[in-house]
């Protein structure tokens, strides 16, 4: 079984971590996973940094674009990850724009990612339906689960398909906006969480964007199965460096 399906069976409300690789440092990569399991993180997102990320807030963008500046490629990332199933346990989600993927061939990234141990692919800007027809099959070939967005704005039946095409769990994103954006959930993002959980759907959901601390953490995981924070940990990186990475985590659980 999927590393990502067994740690949704687990009888708790997971909390997922995204930075983007080759930040602060080029090499600090593997460290910071390494660290993050250590200190009870259930899921990792490693961002392919990409020069025109479209979902993503500031914070992000920034992070990402000084990784670029600091090399880091889909090549180098793998040569990172080469080793990484030694140390570390837990799921590991890449999470990228499918234009790099393409460059360096579908099938040959899905390979690489299944022989080093990824778990899944989150690919904001690949549309499910093209994603259904073109390339699930290669997917699952490899035994990854790619991993799927819905927003406010999606609809029941697009949420339905997406739900039936899917094997992991679906990516809730807060609100139609970018990440790292809000500072709490308000009525209409409650509702919003409370309506697709009494969809009944067969996939759990995490929810992503404008989870920066204990509180929205909790507000987010009421209806959901957990919660990804991005934005926030990176400030945390730039302003403390990879070393104080417990420090973070303990102020969300």
């Amino acid at each position: 079984m999927n590393r990502i399906n067994q740690k949704l069976q687990e009888d708790k409300k997971i909390l997922s971590i995204y930075f983007s690789a080759g930040y602060p440092n080029l090499n600090d990569t593997v460290q910071i996973i390494q660290d993050l399991e250590k200190n009870g993180v259930d899921m990792i997102e490693i961002g392919l940094p990409f020069s025109d990320p479209l979902a993503d807030g500031p914070t992000i963008q920034a992070s990402s674009t000084q990784a670029l500046e600091n090399g880091m490629t889909s090549q180098i990332l793998f040569d990172q990850l080469k080793d990484i199933r030694k140390s570390v346990n837990i799921p590991l989600v890449i999470m990228g724009y499918f234009n790099p993927m393409l460059q360096y061939g579908v099938e040959k990234f899905c390979a690489t990612c299944a022989e080093i141990g990824i778990d899944g692919l989150i690919i904001p800007d690949l549309p499910v339906d093209v994603y259904a027809e073109q390339y699930k099959a290669i997917f699952e070939k490899y035994g990854l689960l790619n991993i799927f967005l819905i927003t406010p704005q999606t609809s029941d039946e697009r949420i339905r398909f997406i739900d039936s095409v899917s094997d992991g769990f679906i990516y809730m994103v807060s609100s139609a906006s970018v990440t790292g954006s809000q500072s709490g959930f308000g009525n209409t993002q409650e509702t919003y969480f409370k309506r697709i959980g009494e969809m009944n759907l067969k996939n759990p959901q995490i929810v992503g964007f404008g989870i920066s601390n204990a509180e929205t953490f909790n507000q987010a995981t009421q209806y959901a199965k957990g919660a990804i924070i991005g934005s926030a940990f990176i400030t945390h990186l730039k302003e403390n460096g990879s070393g104080k990475i417990g420090d973070f985590v303990k102020t969300i659980r």
